[in-house]
């Protein structure tokens, strides 16, 4: 897949500019294509349909109706009301970015994870094999969009700042390269929203000075940043002149693994908050499989119809990566928190003080098998990896099904542990 055409392009001289950002151009709703190739070209959203569901991702096609990551589903919803709502299926993204991040790591060792569908790497190390760093962008472009079968945008600069908004400015789908001796050139018609530490407030108050760009900020003296704005002023005077000292670091470990669900109304039974529990546990143990982690400490997040949120944790006798050894933590917790007859909004399950999987050893308690939740666990990742999340679950997980003479029964549902 040939470079898209942008101004700067790869034509452009990549002397020094040897630090890549790679996006993933809409990550979930890219994957889900691939398995349902007959929504291309309309406007899919992933994330939660009920009331209360955010999105996750859009692909352009809702895009072009405002649509946007982290929106509420409602509103996602009137702006776009044609479009295709796909619940998220978190066990396939995890599994298309590992396969991605591999991919990263064969060109260079120092590849830096930002998330599931984004990295920094340096590529200073990979010239002698694989060309200049625009070559080895456009290699990189070709080889995820034949392995993995979509598409990504990079940004190639000297400064991580610069190549993460250069990759920003060619999506979807494109590749750009910003010149040493043009990095100002490209940074300073940017608005100042668009460098790191500006958020809401912060642009609002450099509005109210009439600072509106990168070259606005460029303008204004470092005493005066440093009086408004303390250290962050002086942080931001360097951003704006283009001034990034931070190296990539490879190997960044996760600090946490969660997954949370907010429900499309309050709910009151304590079976059904286990169940949502069990789901998440079993959610979050995959993923640490993904990632090779195992947990020491689990935790459970519990908010109440008010908004009021409560947190609890417990730390293990041993790690780890096992989905029944974390719900039955996050069932206790539940439990001791004392909000059984209580109305909740949300629940959460998290997995913290990560460490990797062989480095940990597991010992027998009296009377245990050799093999059991963890060796089962681990065929069902091998059955969803070839037929997807939702072939084998536990029973408990299943819907009822108030008449099986009348009702259509979900052939993955037939598939029980």
């Amino acid at each position: 897949m040939p470079p898209r055409a942008v101004p700067w392009g790869a034509a452009a001289d990549d002397t020094g500019c040897t630090i890549l950002h790679v996006d993933m151009d809409a990550f979930f709703a890219s994957v889900e294509l691939l398995e349902r190739p007959e929504l291309r070209g309309r406007p899919v959203i992933v994330g939660a349909a009920g009331p209360r569901g955010v999105v996750l991702s859009a692909t352009y096609e809702a895009r072009r109706y405002g649509v946007h990551s982290a929106m509420p589903m409602t509103r996602a919803r009137r702006l776009c009301p044609d479009a295709v709502i796909i619940p998220p299926d978190h066990r396939k993204y995890a599994e298309v970015s590992r396969g991605v991040m591999e991919l990263f790591r064969s060109i260079t060792p120092l590849v830096e994870p930002l998330s599931t569908d984004e990295a920094f790497l340096d590529v200073a190390g990979a010239r002698r094999r694989l060309g200049c760093p625009a070559r080895i962008a456009a290699l990189l472009r070709e080889q995820v969009a034949e392995r993995h079968g979509i598409t990504c945008s990079v940004g190639v600069a000297s400064t991580k700042l610069v190549a993460k908004l250069a990759s920003r400015q060619c999506k979807p789908d494109g590749m750009l390269v910003v010149p040493v001796d043009r990095v100002l050139e490209f940074l300073h018609p940017l608005p100042v929203a668009a460098l790191w530490g500006v958020g809401e407030r912060t642009e609002q108050a450099l509005a109210r000075l009439g600072i509106r760009t990168v070259g606005d900020l460029a303008q204004v003296p470092v005493a005066t940043l440093r009086r408004e704005f303390g250290a962050v002023g002086e942080h931001l005077a360097e951003l704006a002149w283009g001034r990034d000292e931070r190296r990539v670091t490879p190997h960044v470990p996760d600090r946490s693994i969660g997954a949370e669900e907010t429900f499309p109304y309050d709910i009151v039974d304590p079976d059904e908050i286990r169940r949502e529990l069990l789901r998440l546990s079993e959610r979050v143990a995959a993923r640490l499989r993904a990632a090779g982690q195992v947990a020491r400490t689990v935790s459970v997040k519990l908010r109440r119809a008010d908004f009021t949120t409560i947190t609890r944790s417990r730390t293990l006798r041993e790690p780890t990566d096992v989905g029944q050894e974390i719900y039955a933590t996050a069932r206790e917790l539940y439990a001791a928190a004392g909000l059984e007859r209580v109305r909740l909004r949300l629940v959460g399950v998290r997995a913290e003080n990560l460490r990797p999987a062989e480095t940990a050893t597991h010992q027998l308690t009296l009377g245990e098998r050799e093999t059991g939740w963890r060796e089962a666990e681990r065929a069902m990742d091998a059955v969803a990896r070839r037929f997807g999340s939702g072939a084998v679950r536990p029973a408990s997980l299943l819907r009822p099904i108030p008449d099986e003479a009348d009702a259509e029964v979900n052939e993955q549902d037939r598939r029980i542990v």
